[in-house]
């Protein structure tokens, strides 16, 4: 039996696994969705990178879970690849969906263009260190229906700007530990240039997927089998 520890992306909170949880716990698995710091139901809670780091350890240690997959969806990727070397022995897999990977000392923004990334920091400048979320026309092309689009705006809260801009910090190179990527093709077909490198890892697997950014909506069942998968594969 594998626990599978669930973090959604931006501005996203527990909820966003609803419809994977189920599949998951139907196959004899645990499933824990987590919502971080500052987000969701713990709005208002003060957040930076780490805190995000410490959330998911924490997660991980409150409950006493073994043969751990960390699941991290988009920038969640970042603070998940620095959890999954900081729970040891208790991690079997991370999976990476369609995700950015943590690199040391880089931030989520840096690796950005620096147009993206003023644009990104100025928004968090004029919006009280908050990252506002997207509105509905952002989604479009995401393969997600007009009722999916409407539940995620809905549920989105202001993402914490200091998770954004502060730094990762790795003790050892990602490429070590075991992981799969998984790339929602519908969000471009090639994963990122470090993902790329990092796929050249014996440890590390790609799986593509037909679908968009946020298939935990969009293919929630897809999703839950390629987990399973890479439960099977420990």
């Amino acid at each position: 039996m594998a626990e599978f520890v669930l973090v959604a992306g931006a501005w996203l909170g527990s909820w966003a696994w609803d419809e994977v949880v189920p599949e998951l716990r139907a196959a004899g698995h645990g499933a824990h969705p987590l919502t971080l710091s500052g987000l969701a139901d713990r709005r208002g809670l003060p957040a930076g990178q780490q805190t995000h780091v410490q959330d998911i350890v924490d997660e991980v240690g409150r409950h006493d879970l073994r043969n751990v997959i960390l699941v991290g969806h988009s920038y969640s990727g970042i603070p998940v690849g620095q959890a999954a070397e900081r729970i040891g022995d208790r991690l079997a897999r991370v999976v990476f969906v369609d995700s950015n990977v943590p690199g040391d000392g880089e931030s989520f923004v840096s690796r950005w263009s620096v147009h993206g990334r003023t644009v990104v920091e100025s928004s968090i400048a004029e919006n009280g260190g908050f990252w506002p979320p997207l509105i509905a026309a952002d989604y479009d092309g995401q393969g997600l229906t007009g009722e999916q689009i409407a539940r995620i705006v809905r549920g989105s809260t202001p993402h914490p700007g200091a998770t954004l801009t502060e730094p990762a910090v790795l003790a050892r190179p990602l490429g070590r530990l075991p992981a799969t990527y998984v790339k929602c093709l519908l969000d471009g077909d090639q994963p990122s240039d470090d993902v790329v490198k990092l796929l050249t890892s014996e440890h590390w697997r790609l799986v593509e997927m037909d679908a968009g950014h946020w298939p935990m909506f969009s293919r929630p069942r897809e999703l839950a089998r390629i987990l399973l998968d890479a439960a099977a594969r420990g």
